[in-house]
């Protein structure tokens, strides 16, 4: 306080001009408000030391005034009054003897100087000191923000004044602080500690892209002068504060970007000043208020990006002055309103991405002020209609996606300043008007997935500005036109799976700048133009499955940006001789089925991201190169079907991801390297057809995943490896047509999942193992060997046969049915419905002898299918609940010991009154998906039955158990170490790409969570629980009835019934966080990271403090894969699906090598891993890089 009066009289004496001399200082005249903070009053005997000029006025002009009659005004006048002429007018409405003391004391003219010096002191010390109340509630308020965020306000002091130097503030001409501006800042915290009461002159706010988080006070409400409100892209969450419908005057509002939840307050149509309202990406639900309908001065209308329901009031048409109305991305039904097609000064209109129906009114056609019009991704119907010629303003039309029939009007010509036109995904017909080559702006053309036919119109030579053409999966014919020339800015040329025949244009890439050709399953012929060779520009090749010919080493050039070229099933000739060095980032290449001659070159193996390498069934001839090992990626090898010769290099035992290697039918030699046991994710062997000697190598029966093992005509001699009979996932094998001696090891009794064998041609002697592939082989498969027994037809016996009739348990009828990979689909289905309808058509006392199929069309387990069943009633004592070891939605899950000691693991269905129909499909959709996937990480099915009393699958038994009980114990969850968690997502992203992405159809799995991820006891994770799964065809609908489970299920599956891969990506997603925390996210998700962009606290929470507490910090290797886990995760449960990974980019960025030079772990948190890019993540990795480049990606997300 002492300060305070120093401070002040230090101001009236030298700052002051004249100086001020207060003459009667006492306790009396030092006043104080709320918080001790001192004021000086009283200056009745205060003394100006020279004379001055009045402000404004001089001293004659105010004689002047004193001398006119008086004025009588009234209160609110006397309130308006400036501070100088309320003094001047009391004075001279003072009583007589008021005026006479006064004149007693000192003349009027030392009156008005003193009454000037207070005027001209108050201001400025008002100015000084904070604006009073106004700056110390901005001082409070920020002291109550982040360091960083101090220090962006530094300006901000006691000691200045806010309306000359704090940045960010306004002021008005009376000195009142108007405006707030602080953007694009960084400043993070909340506004609970701001009070707006204290700031009544404020008109605008505009605190856009900050880290601003918690809800709106509702004290926001005493701002009645605000006219402008901006709160977009930052944190704020909960729902708006019913008393912003106190802002009367408010006529902008800007919300965009946010988590603000709960349904659009009815109290906000009550601003009738509002001309703009922009709710876009925040949470809100329920309807749109019908009252929008009184907002009669808007000119934008934004709500799209939330979860709002029900149908789009009528009462928007009465909107006349609305220029933008924006509602996709959301659960909105019904027809679009005519009442809305009858705004005529609407610009923008977009409804994209909601579930509406109905045909597109012909009324479509009065909204000649269009510019943007978004109708795709909902269920719209009809033709469209002529009347969209009417928009010709329009540039971008988008209705793809949708149930649209007919043709394409003509009228679409008039839409001349068109840049983007999609009508996609519909099923329209018809030819391609040739009027489009009038649309002269036209940069993208998307019209695939259509039933269009007819050639394509040489009009599109037009089309100068064209970038992209999309035209694939239609049933388009002709010859390509040779219009390219013309079309120097394309980049993306997509015309597969049509009927198009010719040669292709030689100025296909005449202007440079072609990135995407893919042509593939036409019938063009001829050689690739010569415009190809140099275009450096490409990224995908594809034209498989076409005739094209012509030398390969001369049509072809360096790409550097390639990342696949497909020209597989071609005519194409001459040699690998292309410069590797120069493809840095191929991923694919695929040149099978050509006539491809010369060598292998060793400059393959400089290639180090690829991946895929496909080149059967050439004429190639040398040796396989060494140089091949260093592709540690690689996930397909086929060489199979040329004239290699050579030993097997030993360095394809390096390729520790290698899932198939397929090296048959050449001419190779020397024995099979025992270094192919290092590939320990192979799941094809296949070295048939060759030359290969000695015996078969002990290692191979150490592939876990191995599922097909050929290696037929050979010369393999010696006895067969007893490892074999370990292989746990095998199902075919065939070693025919080698010298294999001795008898077939005991160990294939226990090959429980073999399928089929084939041992022909060999020199193998003594009984056949006791399962069911080798018992009901066909003779073919055992023929000419030395002296094989059994009970085959044409074997002879064994003269002491192990075998012994079984025949327990004939007291039902039993069907056991058995998977064979290679039946239809259809097939399989019909069949079990077939058999279901047959066993439930009869009676239950009906005989009780087992029903035999005849002969024996299905195997599965390699067992007697009758004995199996009694062996599995018998270990789980007809399925006791003591051996139940989890209950699921479809069934309960049991562990059944065989009497081999095998144990198995028994999905029993659960059997529900009118359920059978649903059961059946849960129990066909499991064994389809299962037939399908062929994978390490996912359950082996061992086979399935059905009875009249059950029906269920047997898998194998992993001991590890589920994921959710592993991490729900304390003492489990301590032992799963952060190396063996971030392998496990490597497994899970492994399976679902390979689920997605190599599965023909894909399968989309729809439920997963950790109770449906087992582990084995190396914590290897497999996928089960296939019940739910989804087969998705291209040529299919994928709309289906929700599955899932909750808190794991993606969030669009609320409104919407689409089946697709993003789902189980987020699902995934969940998971992954689920692995790092040690618990299902739960509320983490829902409060913190349903935002687009990032969430209410998530720049305040690091990463390491929702880390598993049960686990030390990882080490410095184990930090920044598990900080990759955690920034995967987080772009996998993105809201928009459209921006999540695929699970083949996961996977992909799990795969590769990280820096470890620097760790992030401890300092990064969950809002920078949400705002950075996953290839600025992998830089702020490296060395000197530092979280500095932890920095939030720039630009917003389009309106599409």
């Amino acid at each position: 306080m002492v300060k305070d009066m120093a401070n002040a009289f230090s101001y009236m004496h030298q700052d002051c001009s004249p100086s001020i001399v207060h003459r009667d200082i006492s306790r009396k005249s030092i006043l104080l408000d709320s918080e001790y903070q001192a004021g000086i009053s009283n200056f009745g005997t205060a003394r100006l030391t020279s004379l001055i000029h009045l402000i404004g006025l001089h001293l004659q002009e105010l004689m002047d005034m004193l001398l006119q009659p008086r004025l009588q005004l009234s209160s609110e006048q006397l309130h308006g009054l400036p501070f100088l002429e309320l003094q001047i007018y009391k004075y001279l409405h003072m009583a007589d003897e008021g005026r006479q003391l006064l004149s007693n004391q000192f003349l009027l003219e030392d009156f008005l100087l003193f009454i000037s010096g207070i005027h001209a002191a108050s201001h400025q010390m008002h100015a000084v000191f904070g604006n009073g109340s106004e700056g110390r509630a901005l001082l409070t308020w920020k002291a109550s923000l982040d360091n960083h965020s101090q220090s962006q306000l530094s300006s901000w002091s006691s000691s200045a004044s806010p309306c000359s130097s704090w940045i960010g503030i306004r002021c008005n001409k009376a000195g009142r602080i108007s405006a707030i501006n602080i953007t694009s800042s960084g400043i993070k915290g909340t506004l609970d500690h701001l009070n707006f009461s204290s700031l009544a002159h404020l008109t605008s706010i505009d605190l856009i892209d900050n880290a601003l988080y918690g809800t709106i006070p509702s004290n926001i409400g005493n701002l009645s002068r605000l006219t402008f409100l901006r709160l977009e892209s930052n944190h704020f969450f909960g729902v708006i504060p019913v008393q912003i419908s106190q802002l009367t005057h408010l006529r902008f509002l800007y919300l965009y970007n946010n988590s603000f939840h709960g349904s659009i307050p009815e109290e906000l149509m009550s601003l009738r000043s509002l001309v703009e309202l922009d709710l876009v990406q925040n949470e809100f639900t329920g309807s749109i208020p019908t009252a929008v309908e009184n907002l009669t001065n808007l000119n934008l209308l934004a709500l799209r990006v939330n979860k709002l329901s029900g149908r789009i009031p009528v009462g928007i048409g009465n909107l006349t002055k609305l220029n933008q109305l924006s509602l996709e991305t959301n659960q909105l039904s019904g027809s679009i309103p005519e009442e809305i097609l009858k705004l005529g000064s609407l610009s923008v209109f977009t409804v994209a991405k909601n579930m509406l129906t109905g045909p597109i009114s012909q009324s479509i056609g009065n909204l000649g002020n269009l510019t943007l019009l978004y109708l795709y991704n909902n269920f719209l119907s009809g033709p469209i209609p002529e009347e969209i010629g009417n928009l010709t303003s329009l540039e971008d039309l988008a209705l793809d996606n949708n149930k649209l029939t007919g043709n394409i009007p003509n009228s679409i010509a008039n839409l001349k300043k068109l840049t983007s036109l999609s009508l996609l995904g519909n099923n329209l017909t018809g030819h391609i008007p040739s009027s489009i080559g009038n649309l002269t702006n036209l940069i993208e053309l998307l019209l695939y997935e259509n039933y269009l036919e007819g050639t394509i119109p040489p009009e599109l030579g037009k089309l100068k500005l064209l970038v992209d053409i999309f035209l694939f999966r239609n049933q388009l014919s002709g010859v390509l036109p040779d219009v390219f020339t013309n079309l120097t800015r394309l980049k993306m040329l997509e015309l597969s799976q049509n009927r198009l025949t010719g040669h292709l244009p030689q100025s296909l890439c005449s202007g440079g700048s072609l990135t995407w050709l893919v042509i593939y399953e036409n019938d063009f012929v001829g050689a690739m133009p010569r415009s190809l060779k140099n275009c450096s520009s490409l990224q995908a090749i594809d034209v498989q499955r076409n005739q094209l010919s012509g030398n390969i080493t001369e049509d072809f050039g360096d790409y550097q940006h390639v990342d696949h070229i497909d020209l597989s099933d071609n005519l194409f000739y001459g040699t690998l001789s292309w410069n590797w060095s120069a493809f840095l980032n191929l991923t694919k290449l695929k040149i099978s089925n050509n006539n491809l001659t010369g060598r292998i070159p060793t400059g393959l193996g400089e290639v180090s991201l690829l991946q895929q390498l496909h080149l059967c069934s050439n004429r190639l001839h040398g040796k396989i190169p060494r140089s091949l090992g260093k592709l540690n990626l690689l996930l397909e090898l086929k060489l199979d079907n040329n004239h290699l010769s050579g030993n097997i290099p030993s360095e394809i035992g390096q390729m520790s991801r290698l899932l198939n290697l397929s090296l048959s039918a050449n001419n190779l030699s020397g024995s099979i390297p025992e270094k192919l046991g290092h590939c320990t994710q192979l799941l094809e062997l296949n070295l048939s057809h060759n030359a290969l000697i000695e015996g078969i190598p002990s290692q191979i029966g150490i592939l876990p995943s191995l599922e097909t093992l050929d290696l037929s005509q050979n010369m393999l001699e010696s006895k067969l490896p007893p490892e074999l009979g370990d292989l746990k996932s095998i199902e075919k094998i065939n070693l025919s047509h080698n010298r294999i001696t001795g008898t077939i090891p005991s160990s294939f009794d226990h090959c429980f999942s073999l399928i089929s064998i084939d041992i022909s041609y060999n020199q193998l002697e003594g009984p056949l193992p006791n399962i069911t592939a080798f018992q009901k082989a066909p003779f073919d498969a055992l023929r000419n060997n030395k002296g094989l027994c059994g009970r085959v037809v044409g074997l002879k016996p064994c003269p002491q046969s192990t075998q012994k009739e079984t025949s327990r348990r004939t007291s039902k009828r039993i069907i056991f049915l058995i998977v064979l990979p290679l039946l239809g689909t259809m097939f399989l289905l019909t069949v079990v419905v077939g058999i279901l309808i047959i066993s439930r058509s009869h009676p239950r006392h009906v005989e009780n002898k087992p029903v035999e199929l005849t002969g024996n069309l299905f195997t599965i387990w390699s067992f007697d299918g009758k004995m199996v069943y009694e062996n599995i009633i018998d270990a789980t004592e007809n399925f006791d609940p003591k051996y139940c070891i989890g209950v699921g939605g479809c069934g309960s899950v049991f562990r059944a010991e065989l009497p081999n000691g095998q144990v198995v693991a028994v999905k029993k269905l659960h059997a529900t009154d009118g359920g059978t129909l649903r059961r059946l499909k849960d129990f066909t959709n499991e064994i389809r998906a299962l037939t399908n996937a062929r994978h390490r990480n996912i359950v082996r099915l061992y086979g399935f039955c059905t009875h009249i009393e059950h029906t269920f699958l047997v898998y194998e038994f992993l001991e590890g158990g589920s994921l959710m009980h592993l991490l729900s114990n304390d003492e489990t969850a301590s032992k799963f170490d952060w190396s063996k968690r971030a392998n496990m997502v490597k497994d899970m992203a492994n399976a679902f790409s390979y689920m997605h992405q190599y599965c023909s159809p894909s399968i989309v799995h729809r439920d997963i969570s950790s109770k449906n991820i087992l582990l084995d006891s190396e914590y290897q994770a497999r996928i089960s629980d296939f019940g739910t799964a989804r087969l998705i065809r291209p040529d299919s609908s994928n709309w289906t009835t929700f599955a899932g489970t909750y808190g794991y299920a993606a969030p669009e599956l609320a409104y919407t019934m689409e089946v697709n891969e993003k789902c189980d990506v987020y699902s995934f997603g969940v998971l992954a966080l689920e692995v790092i925390m040690g618990k299902h996210p739960g509320d983490f998700i829902s409060s913190i990271l349903s935002a687009p962009s990032s969430t209410s606290t998530a720049h305040s929470v690091l990463l390491k403090d929702i880390a598993d507490p049960r686990l030390s910090s990882p080490s410095k290797q184990e930090s920044n894969i598990v900080v990759l886990v955690a920034k995967l995760a987080l772009s996998c449960i993105d809201p928009n699906p459209q921006l999540r990974p695929t699970m083949k980019q996961v996977s992909d960025q799990l795969s590769k090598e990280i820096p470890t030079q620097f760790n992030i772990f401890p300092m990064v948190t969950i809002g920078q891993l949400l705002d950075l890019e996953t290839t600025n993540f992998r830089a702020s990795l490296e060395p000197g890089s530092g979280v500095g480049v932890l920095k939030k990606a720039s630009g917003l997300p389009g309106p599409r």
